[in-house]
């Protein structure tokens, strides 16, 4: 069977498990006798074993087959997840990590994990026998004793035998306290997707089991090759009626015998089939069946949800044009078809804008585990708390977020956390915390990086930026606190005393503004000395498609992000002040710095002379900037373009539009252009 057209499901599923394999470990550290984490880390480990056995990576196979020993001791309270079982587990992680990664390279099994299989078996000959003696309670005698030799295992007639190797799995089963069911399913003569049947099967019983052989084969079974019965091998602990149950509440399915092979007495054969007076033949279940409704999901390549988006993109932007023809023509009827086009067009853009929606916890979920390694180098005790995880972004903002979040986090605690003797002198707790936060404002997801560290020192940043020559020491002392603290943000900016192989405070953070900028967001910082730090980060929904304010300056439309846009207001040119050689306006008791925005585009002065100008108040971070502009034209959805390699190093522009006129304006960044 081709496994390839598989591998992206596998990679795809198998990153999933290792998040929750990484989640699992970190909380049973904090609580080593803690039944439920051991449990979600076994069904990740077996599942991961079983899909790798299947695609055939042995050496992810084997590995998560030693963990699973492990985990077992764990499970039976023979071994306690101290410090060092805790170590090798994740370490076993780390290389089942970088074994998915080679397999996505397409080396799949490049990668040996055989140094680690010999740290787990010592862990595992350290706290008791190799082969511990099992005890039956009804016999007293040793479960493992060959008299239950194959041939009295299976006592049941099934068209086809097992092997050795599903014999021994069936003895360890057993030696679990678990169960092993044969079990016969007939699918509906005339279902139209047998295939489908199978894996909702499948999907019903692997959610509390594992399904260890199939007749026919899996591979004929997934692509339809039978007539209309199957069979399988499950092992799992559930009793005999609650498979049934399981199976019979899927559609065009039925039960023909469930037995547990040398397991309780409990059996179960399909009832007659009744026949009616027209001569129909129906089962006794069938009412059942038939108003049980499974919900189904799928996966879909995120480049065919660009495409499909792209291509909505073209529908909101023809929409636009449709509407403005739709106005000048003045035709009823003409109107009445725009209106309705744009309420599809409108449910269309949601649903698909939904689709590519991805919870942030799949970002967040990567940092519990580096938190801890970073401290445990640092030799600090930090409280790492998350807020927000089902906080949705758009794919590809969430693809993009990760890097500069390491990047903050890793100075949090490498910098911004004082050692345990520094905060004992200050009275702060010996713990250090690190916030990550993350929340909807508006059409804005807002991502928050907090420590309760000794903060930035002010004074040392002046310093810094007079010794790099950055600024000279009178203007610096003309700077706000927090124009001050956004030198950070600067190329090559550090006030770290010593520059470590973690992070430096400071170096690095040009790079991560750039990316939040990239991504038509902003970044800001905030500090208290001696009580922490916050980086604020405000990031939009989606990057394809915004609300904005069309405004003109000069003969060009521009579009200003409705995100940045604070308000609009209507100033004459008496009310304009100079402070400092800045143009200022007062906006009901608070001072507005002006920028012209024909100067900021370089646009010749106009001609025309207007006692009345237009402005925008623009938001930068924390500031606020009086944006002024020829005329606003008004509120319009806009569909970004990328402006391609030829305006690539020009500041100011986060792409360009498309207008319902068939005009082409470009979208204003204002975080770097004021």
């Amino acid at each position: 069977m081709d496994m390839s057209q598989y591998l992206d499901v596998f990679i795809e599923e198998g990153k999933e498990h290792l998040l929750i394999l990484s989640k699992g470990l970190l909380e049973l550290e904090k609580d080593p006798r803690n039944l439920s984490s051991i449990n979600e880390i076994f069904r990740s480990a077996h599942t991961l074993k079983g899909m790798s056995a299947t695609m055939g990576f042995n050496n992810m196979a084997e590995l998560t087959h030693h963990m699973e020993d492990v985990l077992t001791r764990l499970k039976d309270g023979v071994m306690i997840a101290d410090g060092m079982v805790i170590d090798v587990l994740l370490d076993c992680l780390d290389r089942l990590q970088m074994i998915t990664e080679s397999i996505q390279e397409g080396q799949s099994n490049g990668v040996s994990g055989t140094d680690l299989i010999e740290k787990l078996e010592y862990l595992i000959s350290g706290d008791q026998p190799e082969h511990p003696t099992i005890i039956s309670e009804e016999s007293g005698q040793d479960y493992n004793q060959e008299q239950k030799a194959s041939g009295e295992l299976v006592n049941i007639e099934m068209p086809f035998k097992l092997n050795e190797y599903d014999m021994t799995i069936i003895k360890e089963v057993h030696a679990k306290n678990l169960n092993a069911y044969y079990i016969a399913i007939d699918i509906a003569k005339d279902c139209l997707m047998k295939s489908v049947r199978v894996f909702m099967v499948f999907k019903a019983l692997e959610a509390d089991g594992e399904i260890i052989k199939t007749y026919p084969l899996a591979e004929d079974l997934d692509e339809g090759k039978f007539e209309k019965e199957f069979h399988i091998i499950l092992v799992n602990g559930l009793d005999g009626d609650t498979i049934l149950q399981r199976i019979n509440n899927i559609s065009e399915v039925e039960v023909k015998t469930i037995k547990p092979i040398s397991g309780p007495s409990w059996s179960y054969s399909s009832p007659p089939i009744i026949q009616e007076k027209n001569g129909a033949m129906i089962n006794q279940t069938d009412e059942v069946i038939k108003t049980h409704k499974v919900k189904q999901t799928v996966r879909v390549d995120i480049e065919k949800l660009d495409i499909l988006l792209n291509l909505v993109g073209e529908l909101v932007i023809n929409k636009g044009r449709l509407e403005q023809i739709g106005s000048t023509q003045k035709h009823n009827d003409l109107n009445e078809v725009v209106e309705q086009i744009e309420r599809i067009t409108n449910d269309l853009q949601n649903i698909v804008m939904k689709v590519r929606m991805v919870p942030i916890e799949n970002v967040f979920n990567r940092f519990p585990r580096m938190i801890r390694d970073l401290a445990k180098d640092e030799g600090k005790d930090i409280e790492f708390i998350i807020e927000g995880k089902e906080t949705e972004l758009d794919r590809t903002v969430i693809d993009e977020i990760g890097d500069p979040l390491v990047h903050l986090l890793r100075n949090a605690v490498d910098h911004g956390i004082e050692e345990a003797h520094v905060r004992k002198a200050a009275g702060k707790p010996l713990t250090g915390t690190v916030r990550l936060i993350a929340r909807y404002q508006g059409n804005n997801v807002f991502i928050e990086v907090i420590d309760d560290g000794g903060g930035f020192d002010v004074e040392s940043i002046k310093n810094t930026a007079i010794d790099k020559g950055i600024l000279t020491a009178q203007s610096v002392n003309e700077l706000s606190t927090d124009e001050i603290l956004q030198l950070v943000f600067r190329p090559g900016f550090s006030t770290a005393k010593n520059i470590t192989d973690v992070s430096g405070r400071g170096v690095g953070l040009d790079v991560v503004k750039s990316k939040i900028e990239s991504l038509n967001g902003e970044i800001h910082v905030q500090t208290k000395p001696g009580e922490g730090t916050t980086f604020r980060i405000r990031l939009p929904l989606t990057l394809a498609i915004l609300q904005a304010l069309l405004v003109q300056v000069g003969t060009d439309t521009y579009a200003i992000p409705l995100f940045s846009v604070d308000e609009t207001t209507m100033i004459t040119e008496n009310e304009i002040k100079m402070i400092h050689s800045q143009e200022v306006i007062v906006l009901r008791g608070t001072v507005l710095p002006l920028v012209r925005a024909r100067s900021l585009l370089e646009v010749p002065p106009s001609d025309y002379a207007s006692d009345t100008m237009y402005v925008v108040v623009v938001r930068k971070g924390e500031k606020q900037v009086g944006m002024v502009v020829d005329s606003m034209l008004g509120q319009q959805e806009v569909v970004i373009k990328s402006l391609g390699k030829l305006m690539d190093g020009i500041s100011g522009f986060a792409g360009a539009t498309i207008l319902g006129d068939g005009g082409v304006s470009l979208i204003l960044d204002v975080g770097t252009l004021i």
